[in-house]
C-alpha cells in the first residue's frame, strides 16, 4: 500500500501536467485548422505546414532526449545513495551542454533547414508555411534542451510535483500565446500561423525561468560548495559516454516519428493533416502513461541506489498495475471519442472524413503502448542504455521494413488511404517490438 501510493505521489502530477502536453499540439493544430483561407493558404495546407515544422523540431530536439533520460537515472541512483555531489553534478553538466546545443542550433538554423527539405518533399505551400514556423520557433531552442535536463533531473530528485508545475507553466502559456496571438485577441496583434511559433517561444522561456528559480531556492544545499565549472570540464568525456547509447536511442525515435510525417507527406495535404492529427491522438495516450514510467524511472534509479531488491521489484509490479487500468480506461475513450474528437482538431470536412476511415487504429495504441512505455521508464531509472538502444534499432528497422513490405504487396497502384493504413500498421509493428525486446530482457538486466 505504502509503495502504491509513492507511486501515484510520482505518477499523478506527471499525468496532469502530461495531460496539457497533447492539449498544446491539438491547440496549435485547432488554431492553425479554423484559419482557412488565411494568407492565401486552405486550412490541409496550413495544418501540413505546422506538422512538418514540428516534425524538424523533433528531430533536432529527440536528439538530445538522452539529457533527460540520462540525468534523471543518474540522479535517482545519487538521490538513493544520498550523494548530494552527484545529484549537482548530473545537473551541471546537463545543463552545461544544454545551453551550449540551444546556441549552436540558433547559430546553425539555415543550414538546418536547408538540409531539412533537402529530404523532406512535399508540396511548396506547405514548405514555406513549415519554414516561416521553424524561424520563429527555433529562438526558443537554449530553453528547450535546457528544460529537458531540468525535467529529468527533478524525476530523479522524486519531484514530479515541481516537474508537473514547470510543464504546466510552459504548456499553458503556450496554448494561451497561441490562441492570443493566432486570432489577435485583446490588445495582442493577430498574427495567424506565425502567432502559434511565437506563443511556443514565450512558453519555453517562461518555463526555463520557473525551474531555475525552483533549483535555486528549493536546493540550495545540494549546490553548496559546488564548483560547477570543475566538474563540467573534468567529467564531459564521462558523461558523453555514459549518454552514446541513449544518444542512439534517440536516433533511432527520430527515426521512426521522422519517417512517419515525411512518408505521410508524400501522399498529399489531406492526408497528411489527417495523419498528423491522428498521431496526435495515438500519443495523447502516451502523454498518460508516462506519467507511471516516469515514476518506475525515479523508483528503479531510486531502489538501486539504496540496493532494495525487494523495493525495485515492487515498483516494476506496481508501475504495470497501474498502467494497465489506464489502457482499459483508454480503450474506452478512444471507442467512445475518437472520431468527434476530429471536429474539435479543424473545420475542414475533408479532414474530418477521412479522419473518421482511421479511428480503428487507435485502439491499438493502449494495449501495444502501454508495455513499450513503461519498460522505457523502467530501463531508464536503472540506466540500462545498451538494452535501450538495441530495443529502438530493432524497432526502427522494423518499422521501416513493415513499411516496405506492406506497400510491395499492395503494388505501385496502392492509393493514398491504403498506403496511410499501411504506414499506422508499420507504426504499431515498432511499438510491438521494444515492448517484446525489453520484456525478454528485464530478468536479466533490471537488478540490484
Amino acid at each position: 500500500m505504502k509503495l502504491n501510493r509513492e507511486i501515484l505521489r510520482l505518477a499523478v502530477p506527471s499525468i496532469l501536467a502530461g495531460i496539457t502536453v497533447p492539449l498544446v499540439g491539438m491547440v496549435d493544430l485547432a488554431v492553425v485548422g479554423h484559419l482557412d483561407g488565411e494568407g492565401g493558404f486552405a486550412a490541409a495546407t496550413a495544418l501540413g505546414g505546422i506538422a512538418i515544422g514540428t516534425t524538424i523540431f523533433d528531430l533536432v530536439y529527440w536528439c538530445f532526449g538522452f539529457l533527460r533520460a540520462g540525468t534523471g537515472g543518474v540522479t535517482a541512483q545519487a538521490f538513493g545513495r544520498g550523494d548530494t555531489y552527484g545529484q549537482a553534478q548530473a545537473l551541471a553538466r546537463s545543463l552545461g551542454i544544454a545551453l551550449a546545443a540551444g546556441l549552436a542550433l540558433v547559430a546553425l538554423q539555415w543550414v538546418i533547414v536547408t538540409v531539412a527539405f533537402f529530404f523532406i518533399k512535399c508540396s511548396p505551400e506547405v514548405e514555406q508555411l513549415a519554414k516561416q514556423y521553424f524561424y520563429i520557433r527555433i529562438w526558443a531552442a537554449p530553453a528547450t534542451i535546457s528544460l529537458f535536463a531540468l525535467r529529468g533531473w527533478f524525476i530523479g530528485m522524486q519531484n514530479s510535483v515541481h516537474s508537473m508545475a514547470t510543464d504546466l507553466i510552459v504548456n499553458v502559456v503556450n496554448i494561451v500565446f497561441s490562441v492570443l496571438l493566432g486570432f489577435g485577441i485583446w490588445f495582442f496583434p493577430r498574427m495567424g500561423f506565425s502567432g502559434v511559433a511565437a506563443g511556443t517561444v514565450i512558453a519555453q522561456w517562461t518555463g526555463l525561468v520557473f525551474a531555475l528559480a525552483v533549483v535555486a531556492l528549493r536546493y540550495r544545499k545540494v549546490f553548496a560548495g559546488f564548483d560547477a565549472r570543475g566538474t563540467i570540464k573534468g567529467g564531459l568525456r564521462q558523461f558523453f559516454a555514459m549518454n552514446a547509447d541513449l544518444f542512439v536511442r534517440s536516433l533511432g525515435l527520430i527515426a521512426v516519428y521522422v519517417g512517419f510525417t515525411v512518408i505521410s507527406a508524400r501522399y498529399g495535404d489531406l492526408m497528411l493533416a489527417t495523419s498528423a492529427i491522428i498521431m496526435k491522438l495515438l500519443m495523447f495516450f502516451s502523454y498518460f502513461i508516462d506519467g507511471f514510467a516516469y515514476a518506475g524511472e525515479a523508483l528503479t534509479g531510486r531502489f538501486i541506489g539504496e540496493r532494495s531488491d525487494d523495493g525495485l521489484r515492487s515498483t516494476v509490479r506496481g508501475v504495470f498495475r497501474w498502467s494497465w487500468a489506464l489502457a482499459v480506461l483508454f480503450i474506452g475513450i478512444y471507442w467512445l471519442l475518437g472520431t468527434p474528437i476530429f471536429h474539435l482538431m479543424t473545420s475542414d470536412d475533408a479532414v474530418v472524413a477521412a479522419g473518421a476511415r482511421f479511428a480503428p487504429w487507435l485502439l491499438a495504441m493502449p494495449l501495444i503502448g502501454c508495455p513499450a512505455f513503461i519498460w522505457d521508464g523502467i530501463f531508464i531509472g536503472a540506466t540500462a542504455s545498451r538494452q535501450l538502444r538495441n530495443s529502438t534499432v530493432l524497432c526502427a528497422i522494423g518499422f521501416f521494413a513493415a513499411w516496405l513490405i506492406g506497400t510491395t504487396a499492395a503494388g505501385p497502384s496502392v492509393s493514398n488511404e491504403t498506403a496511410i493504413h499501411i504506414l499506422m500498421g508499420a507504426y504499431f509493428v515498432h511499438l510491438a517490438i521494444r515492448a517484446l525486446y525489453l520484456t525478454i530482457k528485464y530478468k536479466n538486466t533490471i537488478k540490484i
